[in-house]
């Protein structure tokens, strides 16, 4: 039995996608879900649905009953103490349950990256060795989504705000993770296994700008600030104080490489090139 968490989100949800499409039953797959309801679909496909919030760790222990694999998408809350008090509680009920292996998606270089971010992951990482179960930690560089999902909005405002400068980015899109989550799900040899995953090549915000100017035709511009007027500029459109000082924490430490590692690991993993900056971005403007 393979369970995933958080499968009404991107990741999870294109995972269990990616191993339905790899020839996995339904009916050895399940979900561990915050709100069943919006699974219905994947139940209606045979997908066993569970109750399993993060939150609620009563729930949890019930919701990886039998997982020889889980995967486990870390949590997506803004604060980082909460994100580590929820992936205490899902360490907790993974050795509760006994699973067979925990497949954890971290951040790239954990151990070392200095984004604050990491300290979650890193602190994540060390409790899941403290339990003795067999783990493949999948250390995910950023997604290109995280900057695409605004390529329309630039294209309307003719510009790019950040405080990355020529920082490099090796970024791969959710698809390219989650296929190799479901590659390690449903093959052997990575037990113990810590894969550093990035996209093949790097690229600079400003490089961003330019190929969505080239492919929309607009002129779009990089414009880089000091990260005080970025963490205004962000506040100012409503993000939540939380997500403000996460991306703009992500930003400065991408000035000094904390997002450029480049390895060839996903794609070994996944057995194709990963998605590059042009794909992406034409992705993003399609609509």
């Amino acid at each position: 039995m393979i369970v995933v968490t958080a499968a009404t989100g991107r990741l999870g949800r294109l995972t269990v996608e990616n191993l339905l499409a790899r020839g996995v039953s339904p009916a050895d797959i399940a979900v561990a879900v915050r709100s069943p309801e919006r699974a219905a679909d994947l139940a209606a496909r045979g997908v066993q649905v569970r109750e399993g919030d993060y939150d609620r760790p009563e729930t949890l222990a019930p919701a990886f009953a039998g997982a020889d694999r889980l995967l486990f998408v870390s949590a997506s809350a803004h604060d980082n103490d909460l994100r580590i008090a929820q992936h205490v509680n899902v360490v907790a009920a993974a050795q509760e349950a006994g699973v067979g292996r925990v497949v954890y998606t971290s951040i790239v270089e954990a151990d070392t990256n200095p984004l604050d971010l990491a300290r979650v992951h890193n602190d994540t990482e060390q409790r899941i060795r403290a339990t003795g179960l067999p783990y493949t930690f999948l250390r995910n560089s950023w997604y290109f989504e995280n900057y695409t999902a605004g390529v329309p909005g630039a294209v309307e405002r003719g510009g790019i705000v950040g405080t990355a400068a020529d920082g490099r980015i090796a970024a791969a899109s959710i698809a390219d993770f989650a296929e190799a989550a479901a590659v390690v799900l449903t093959t052997d040899g990575h037990d113990g296994r810590v894969y550093e995953l990035t996209g093949d090549t790097s690229w600079t915000v400003a490089d961003l700008a330019a190929e969505v100017s080239r492919q929309s035709g607009k002129p779009v511009a990089y414009t880089d600030l000091p990260a005080e007027q970025l963490a205004e500029i962000l506040a100012g459109a409503g993000l939540p104080a939380g997500l403000v000082a996460l991306l703009v924490d992500a930003e400065t430490h991408t000035r000094t490489g904390a997002l450029g590692t480049v390895t060839d690991q996903l794609r070994t993993l996944i057995g194709r090139p990963t998605t590059t900056l042009a794909d992406a971005v034409a992705e993003a403007l399609k609509d």
